[in-house]
């Protein structure tokens, strides 16, 4: 028999609303959220996480059927996160916004020099606590929650502002203070910038090395994997990985045969075999078009620039003791090298300050 620990689940408006009026004097809260991505076909958000002061509560979005008031009170608020990108994501999907003030634990660590930034890394780093990690992979979709599953989501916000405190005092005495709101600033729009509804989902990686056949052959594959998720009600990777996916086709396009999982049902096996005769039975004038990417000279003295740029770079961050790509990326030193249209766009104010770029 499941038992439950006494941290307070908020699951109705009514307990929602005595919630914020009681936390309504604070200036900064802690926000981690739960999904069942690894559990459903179409991913939902099935819990939040929520801190303030030294208070910290569970709240229930698949029992709460507005949560209008909880994301107003957010925009009022400076928000700690840890690895935002993801919980940010979550509530844009949900209530279509990010609140304003977005602050991540893990970008200030990693702006300290702090190489292992996990939030149970960081949480004894700080506190000399290890938290367990029993429940990553649980399924946050199913009630009543576990004792364990609801410790470990309580773990994930309650040393969050206390952490942040100590983030922010590290930060302000190595005078880093202002690249973490820039880079805080850069990563809250990159969500909002971000594509939501792609318009072409089976173009996933691995798809650019196949030619105009393959690519339908991935389309038509892509599409039955992701009938058959959703009749299961599963994940697409637990039908069939990407990876395995791309070497199918690949097989395929070879003229090779392809064995199916044993554990494949005959009507699995069926459609399989259907999604490929309907592939075969497009005219090869409607095949998907090739993607054209940024074409660049690769030349040995294009080389040579990226290399001395990686080498000033890695120096620049050794004596700043942080990791390099934090500095930039591989990709954003190419697009710099090669003049690419908006490069100079990519970079922070910060970063462009510690390597003497001039744009």
């Amino acid at each position: 028999m499941q038992t439950t620990l006494s941290f307070p689940m908020i699951e109705t408006r009514e307990a929602l609303r005595q919630l914020l009026e009681q936390a309504e004097p604070a200036t900064v809260c802690a926000v981690d959220t739960e999904a069942d991505s690894l559990h459903r076909y179409r991913e939902s958000l099935c819990l939040i996480q929520f801190a303030w002061d030294q208070e910290s509560v569970l709240i229930d979005p698949l029992a709460i059927d507005d949560l209008s008031e909880f994301y107003a009170y957010l925009n009022r608020r400076t928000v700690w996160m840890h690895g935002a990108d993801y919980d940010m994501t979550m509530l844009r999907r949900e209530c279509g916004e990010i609140p304003e003030k977005v602050y991540d634990t893990q970008i200030g660590a990693r702006l300290l020099g702090v190489r292992k930034f996990g939030l149970g890394n960081l949480v004894e780093h700080y506190f000399d606590v290890k938290l367990s990690k029993s429940s990553q992979k649980a399924d946050w979709g199913k009630r009543p929650l576990s004792a364990k599953m609801t410790e470990y989501a309580i773990n994930d916000v309650r040393y969050l502002i206390p952490m942040a405190e100590k983030i922010v005092k590290g930060l302000e005495e190595k005078g880093r203070y202002g690249w973490f709101i820039e880079s805080c600033e850069q990563a809250r729009a990159k969500v909002l910038e971000r594509d939501e509804g792609k318009d072409e989902p089976w173009r996933i990686q691995g798809a650019g090395r196949f030619d105009r056949a393959g690519l339908n052959l991935l389309k038509h594959l892509w599409e039955w994997r992701d009938r058959e998720a959703e009749r299961w009600d599963r994940p697409s990777f637990m039908v069939v990985t990407n990876k395995q996916l791309v070497e199918w086709v690949r097989r395929l396009s070879d003229g090779a045969r392809v064995e199916l999982p044993p554990h494949f049902r005959s009507d699995r096996r069926r459609r399989f075999s259907a999604a490929l005769k309907q592939a075969a039975e497009v005219d090869e004038s409607e095949y998907p078009k090739r993607q054209r990417g940024t074409r660049r000279r690769r030349d040995r003295d294009f080389d040579q620039q990226v290399a001395q740029f990686i080498k000033r770079r890695n120096r620049v961050a050794e004596e700043l003791n942080i990791d390099s790509s934090i500095l930039g990326s591989r990709a954003m030193i190419e697009a710099t090298v090669a003049e690419d249209p908006g490069h100079e766009e990519q970079w922070m104010s910060w970063q462009k300050e510690c390597l003497e770029l001039e744009f």
